[in-house]
């Protein structure tokens, strides 16, 4: 077909799709179906799984700077890196815990007061909290160490 016919094609507005309400549509349509524990359970699941990426991503970055820190012979006793690492550490240790929390809140509410437990995978959200807990447990002697190196460390 000749780029010139192309060009000479006229389409309706009404006729056109635009991705933007497809999505929008398809979110829509995903919804519809859903009752408001459902949605919340979803919202609550979404942050958690957000959260702990955000740790894991941030535990890495920090493993790789202290391997390297440890090949090339470096000290990391500088005051802003420690205060970015303790800055760092609180926000994500904040952020999966209150994650973790919602989570079980939910899982609360729908295992003892709406006793649907079955219909909407407890199993799964505790075993998610469970070990998001794990995680910040794990990840909490990070910022207490920073933090009191921070505080302990003199101008």
């Amino acid at each position: 077909m000749p780029l010139s016919s192309l060009r000479s094609v006229s389409v309706p507005l009404s006729d056109r799709k635009l991705p933007t309400f497809r999505a929008f549509s398809s979110t829509a349509m995903a919804d519809a179906g859903m009752d408001d524990v459902q949605r919340r359970l979803m919202f609550e699941d979404d942050y958690l799984v957000a959260a702990t990426g955000l740790q894991s991503l941030w535990s890495l970055a920090l493993a790789t700077v202290d391997v390297y820190a440890i090949l090339v012979k470096r000290s990391l006793q500088n005051r802003r890196l420690v205060s970015l690492f303790a800055i760092g550490d609180g926000v994500t240790s904040t952020m999966t815990f209150a994650a973790a929390f919602a989570t079980a809140g939910i899982t609360v509410l729908i295992d003892n007061d709406l006793n649907s437990c079955s219909a909407n995978h407890c199993v799964q959200f505790e075993t998610s909290t469970a070990l998001a807990l794990i995680s910040w447990f794990a990840a909490l002697p990070s910022f207490l160490f920073n933090f009191w190196s921070l505080a302990s460390s003199s101008r």
